[in-house]
């Protein structure tokens, strides 16, 4: 195996880590209809490596495995985090609109799998409005304000990149 290949795929196993110990240390505020997951801040870093893709769809499932989530969680929770990275990862010449993919894919399927998986009675508007200013916070606040940092140091950390 070359270094290349190396490399992605220790980035991409950090990056899970990362994931699943923010889901776990944040444990009370990362699922429900009114969420706030701070290890949806990571769903930005397909601006500086593709790894990030795998890194944070493997950590998303890995983490509804850990918490014992329903299988649909499992399924579609995932989907939306690699549809987001993937869209996010194609937006990187446009900084500011890598934290848009996240929330919208979020908005979009994650009330479906609470009412569907979870039975929870709220309507699925109140929690697309629920979820949404959860990611809006996680993805959309902390995730720009991680990508600016990581922007500083980004010549030092994720060498050969464009």
């Amino acid at each position: 195996m070359n270094n290349r290949k190396i490399q992605f795929i220790t980035e991409a196993a950090v990056i899970a880590a990362i994931y699943i110990v923010l889901v776990l240390a944040f444990i009370p505020t990362s699922s429900g209809p009114i969420q706030v997951r701070v290890a949806e801040a990571l769903t930005i870093l397909p601006y500086f490596t593709p790894a990030a893709i795998p890194g944070v769809t493997i950590g998303c499932f890995l983490s509804a495995v850990l918490t014992f989530a329903d299988p649909l969680d499992m399924i579609f929770g995932s989907l939306a985090t690699l549809i987001a990275a993937f869209t996010s990862y194609g937006l990187r010449r446009h900084k500011f609109l890598v934290p848009i993919p996240p929330i919208v894919a979020n908005v979009v399927i994650i009330p479906w799998v609470i009412k569907y998986a979870y039975h929870v009675p709220d309507s699925i508007p109140f929690m697309m409005l629920t979820v949404g200013l959860g990611e809006v916070i996680s993805a959309g606040v902390l995730g720009t304000t991680l990508l600016l940092a990581l922007e500083r140091v980004k010549p030092y950390i994720f060498k050969n990149r464009d």
